[in-house]
């Protein structure tokens, strides 16, 4: 299991600049943005819970991500820590030298949503997508998100650890089968959810009730 540089604290000049970027952003959700999240079963509450925004003002070095939605890594205050981009553009992205989610270089990556670390109960759940764990919150179930494998390292096992069950809700593809064979073997306590498509397009497809039937299969 890979392990990156240390985290850090936020110097004070950085945490004013990311709370301004953040707020800006927000300001400018769009009606169209609003409705690309309302689509995807997020809405008024969580869009202002999690502080999801439009880059239509760029702080400085967000210029690449004008027009894009603005997805902040909370603190466990409320407090943005990084900001990662998603472009909602019907295009390949890569004609456009970026990627559907963008992080911004250099960034050191971070747990998305921690402060439910602080919230949850005896048990959490780890998704693979910010916007499908903003839907697992959407439904009481405390999650986090880790976007990738490559993101995953053992600063997460030792936040994970002290929970008698940690639920993984990857994607059903390869990318997401690396990720739950990476969190299960760092965390004896972590079980796989079957999914047949990813936590948004099970919720929007079948409904709360029917995602939360997921983790109340008999234990092995």
């Amino acid at each position: 299991m890979a392990e990156h540089e240390p985290l850090t604290p936020l110097s004070t000049s950085q945490k004013e600049m990311l709370e301004e970027a953040v707020a800006t952003y927000q300001s400018h959700l769009t009606p169209e943005a609003a409705g690309y999240l309302m689509a995807r079963g997020i809405e008024r509450d969580e869009a202002l819970a999690f502080r999801l925004g439009i880059v239509a003002d760029p702080a400085p070095g967000h210029e690449k991500y004008r027009g894009m939605l603005a997805i902040p890594y909370l603190g466990r205050d409320g407090q943005p820590l990084t900001v990662r981009f998603r472009c909602l553009a019907e295009h390949n992205h890569r004609d456009y030298f970026h990627g559907k989610y963008n992080t911004v270089k250099d960034d050191i990556p971070r747990m998305f949503n921690v402060g439910a670390v602080h919230r949850a109960g005896d048990e959490i759940h780890v998704t693979e997508g910010e916007l499908d764990a903003i839907i697992l919150n959407k439904l009481d179930l405390p999650a986090v998100a880790i976007p990738g494998a490559n993101m995953w390292f053992g600063r997460h096992r030792r936040m994970l650890a002290g929970f008698s069950r940690v639920w993984t809700w990857a994607d059903p593809d390869d990318a997401g089968a690396e990720l739950t064979g990476k969190v299960t073997r760092a965390l004896r306590s972590a079980k796989a959810v079957r999914l047949k498509a990813d936590v948004t397009d099970t919720y929007l497809a079948h409904g709360a009730e029917h995602v939360l039937t997921l983790t109340q299969t008999k234990e092995d």
